[in-house]
């Protein structure tokens, strides 16, 4: 490179050439191009560093941010995990809990069940007891349509058929001629209430005479055609006051003649040897037979009962009136009374057993 002096002195020595000057004055336009430029890439390179800086400090808060925000959103999942997790116990307590109250449920259903199974069950067997003590079905009708009542609020499978087997119990109960001895014992005791009332072949009075409680007079127009006569025969000659008066008093002596002998067939002659005492024992005598025909029914005993009956029935005809309607109605009474006191079998609810202990079995 040329000192400047030497420039100088060469440019004093020779005379300035203008191709120099353009050269130089190119050089002078590309040196402050050159510096322009560079001032200009300086301040674009401050800005982008400024820029980048600015840029750096708003991407390191945005990661502050993310990391705070992926910190809670951590958090978050692990509060959310612990929940989910809780909840999951939960549900499964709650299932388990579900799952036991419906084993409870089918637990007391079915003890509900066998309970009523077992009380409709006693209760037959009750009324079953019942009525062979008694002799009558309407124990076991009774209990059989109660427990047909009592089935009927529980429309299970199983339960209908224990009503159908109640069913066919109870028509064949109703189908059986079963002896009602309430009203056999009511009979007998309407017969023991008679006896003293009813009236005895040996009971004629000394004229013979013996009318039915309630029974008239004849009345004293009825006179016989022989005393009729006579008074008829009279009448013209006296008056009629007098002649009304002998017809009454020919009436009156004529039932007195009429009832002095009377004529009765009797086939024991015993019946008219009883005296007044005798009478008596007799009644009482007749009561007690009854009483024991009473109580002979009452223990179901029909064989002894009927043997009493019959002693009753043959002691009313041997010694009472047969002519009277009193003890014509009381022989045919206990006749009666004597043909429905047999013995029948009580027919027994085996379907209805055999249907709850198939129920109760569960099947």
């Amino acid at each position: 490179m040329v000192p400047p002096a030497a420039v100088a002195s060469a440019s004093a020595s020779q005379p300035l050439s203008r191709p120099w000057i353009v050269g130089f004055g190119v050089t002078a336009v590309v040196a402050l191009v050159a510096l322009a430029m560079s001032w200009s890439g300086g301040r674009r390179l401050e800005t982008s560093e400024s820029e980048l800086v600015k840029r750096q400090q708003e991407a390191a808060g945005v990661a502050a941010e993310a990391r705070a925000l992926s910190r809670q959103a951590e958090a978050l999942t692990r509060e959310s995990a612990a929940k989910l997790a809780l909840l999951e116990t939960r549900v499964a307590e709650t299932s388990l809990q579900r799952t036991q109250l419906e084993e409870l449920i089918q637990a007391l259903a079915r003890s509900r069940d066998e309970n009523l199974l077992a009380d409709v069950e006693a209760a037959v067997r009750v009324a079953m007891q019942q009525s062979a003590i008694t002799g009558s079905a309407e124990p076991l009708a009774n209990a059989l349509r109660q427990a047909d009542e009592r089935l009927a609020r529980y429309p299970q499978p199983r339960i209908e058929r224990v009503r159908r087997a109640i069913v066919q119990d109870l028509e064949r109960l109703r189908a059986a001629g079963l002896v009602d001895l309430p009203s056999l014992t009511i009979r007998v005791d309407e017969v023991v209430r008679q006896v003293d009332d009813l009236p005895l072949v040996a009971g004629i009075d000394r004229r013979g005479a013996r009318r039915e409680p309630g029974a008239s007079a004849p009345p004293p127009a009825q006179v016989a055609s022989a005393p009729a006569g006579a008074a008829s025969s009279s009448s013209s000659a006296w008056p009629r006051w007098i002649d009304e008066g002998l017809r009454l008093l020919l009436t009156q002596v004529w039932f007195e003649v009429r009832d002095l002998v009377r004529v009765t067939r009797v086939n024991d002659p015993e019946a008219l040897l009883l005296a007044p005492e005798q009478a008596f024992f007799l009644r009482e005598n007749l009561k007690l037979r009854l009483l024991n025909a009473r109580l002979a029914l009452l223990s179901r005993q029909f064989d002894v009962a009927q043997a009493d009956l019959r002693e009753a029935q043959q002691t009313l005809e041997r010694y009472f009136d047969r002519s009277s309607r009193r003890v014509t109605l009381v022989v045919d009474l206990l006749r009666q009374t004597a043909a429905q006191a047999r013995q029948v079998n009580l027919p027994r609810p085996d379907a209805t057993l055999a249907a709850l202990a198939t129920a109760a079995a569960g099947r």
